[in-house]
């Protein structure tokens, strides 16, 4: 059965664009939400020291900037799919 199932994705019938699409479609709501999280814990470590807020500030867009690359990079797997 997962032979069947691998030889269908292969060959590009339905089965491959409902993965495709659901595989991108987890890949944007998964970096939307770790963002949304890193922004949340960034703005309460602001306003508990807010002597650090530099620090915090660059580490959250680093931090948000590896999450949006990685969500590209399923994004643009899944389109390899298609």
């Amino acid at each position: 059965m997962l032979l069947t199932i691998l030889l269908q994705v292969t060959t590009g019938t339905g089965l491959a664009k409902l993965g495709a699409g659901l595989g991108a479609g987890l890949a944007v709501i998964g970096a939307g939400l770790g963002i949304g999280k890193i922004g949340a814990s960034a703005m309460e470590g602001m306003a508990r020291q807010p002597e650090a807020t530099n620090d915090i500030r660059m580490s959250m867009i680093i931090i948000a900037a590896l999450i949006e690359v990685s969500a590209l990079f399923a994004i643009v797997v899944c389109g390899f799919l298609l």
